[in-house]
């Protein structure tokens, strides 16, 4: 049987480290590019009498009833069509690509890590805010909003401070195409005097929680694999660790969550029928675990090397079993 992986050719590392553990292990694993599909990989879907399902790329065919697994990653469907296309046949090509993989990949039997359906109900991140505060999670005081009234109001409430940040994730690029992403920030009183831009696009804004430490997550399964980064060392780092991660790459040390902490961390996973999920939690001084997030396909390769956590093992484990 075979682990169908579904990513595309600019994925990071953490698909080679995944194969790697799945073969280790015994098993087989078969990358699908979705970025590749359909100018470079072929798809034939039949259903008459009998019924063949199999997925081609080069010299390498995979009869999908014979995958035991899919693990989702990443999706690009469609990226290689050519943008020198009729714009509107560009436009239909790729709709009927990605409803042509999403049936596919809902059709395979195996065992999905995980469901796209619980995964696309997993990145509401209101959804996850209002399900955290029920099982007992501690959670930053938030407003979603596109009423600047309601801001200002809010930050009357915000003692230490206030951040805002967005509920997607995405770039703007300049007239160079460099990428310019949206990261956490701090609101002061001169952004509170030109909130304007409200009437265009909501933003979310959260209380100031002092950090001790930023933790990250990753849960595989019923395992719960923590790593923890002083983001307060590095003056860029302070509101978003990502500003810096790259200089931060090599300071994550392992950590353990209390008790009760876990626990609801996996009850949380349940709710949203994940298996995986990378959470990111900031320690308080005082000690408190407080609960910002869980992305469903979040990245973990970085905490593979520092400090040594055996995610990709993990992974592959689930895959299996």
């Amino acid at each position: 049987m075979t682990v169908l992986i579904i990513t595309h050719s600019q994925d990071n590392e953490s698909i080679p480290l995944v194969i790697q553990a799945i073969e280790a292990q015994g098993g087989k694993a078969f990358r699908f590019d979705t970025d590749r599909f359909p100018t470079e990989i072929t798809l034939d879907v039949y259903y008459a009498k009998s019924e063949r399902v199999t997925l081609s790329v080069e010299n390498q065919t995979l009869d999908l009833n014979e995958v035991s697994a899919v693990w989702y990653r990443r999706i690009a469907i469609g990226s290689r069509i050519p943008d020198s296309m009729d714009k509107q046949l560009r436009q239909a090509s790729l709709k009927e690509s990605r409803v042509t993989i999403d049936g596919m990949i809902a059709s395979i039997k195996g065992f999905h890590l995980d469901p796209l359906p619980n995964i696309r109900r997993a990145e509401n991140k209101q959804l996850q805010l209002r399900i955290a505060r029920e099982i007992g999670l501690d959670t930053p005081r938030t407003l979603t909003t596109n009423n600047s009234v309601a801001v200002k109001q809010f930050a009357q409430e915000c003692k230490e401070g206030m951040i805002t940040k967005m509920l997607s994730s995405f770039a703007i690029y300049d007239e160079q195409g460099r990428e310019k992403v949206v990261f956490t920030n701090p609101i002061s009183s001169e952004d509170l005097d030109n909130l304007d831009g409200l009437r265009f696009c909501p933003m979310t804004f959260q209380e100031k929680i002092p950090k001790a430490l930023e933790l990250r997550t990753i849960i595989v399964g019923k395992r719960a694999l923590t790593a923890a980064v002083d983001s307060q060392a590095l003056d860029k780092a302070r509101y978003d660790w990502r500003k810096q991660g790259i200089a931060l790459l090599d300071a994550w040390e392992p950590y353990t969550l209390p008790e009760d902490v876990e626990e609801k961390l996996l009850k949380l996973m349940a709710e949203f029928g994940l298996n995986y999920g990378a959470i990111d939690i900031i320690l308080t001084p005082d000690g408190r675990h407080v609960f910002l997030e869980v992305n469903p396909v979040g990245e973990f390769f970085w905490l593979e090397r520092s400090p040594g956590l055996p995610i990709s093992e993990a992974i592959a484990q689930v895959l299996q079993n």
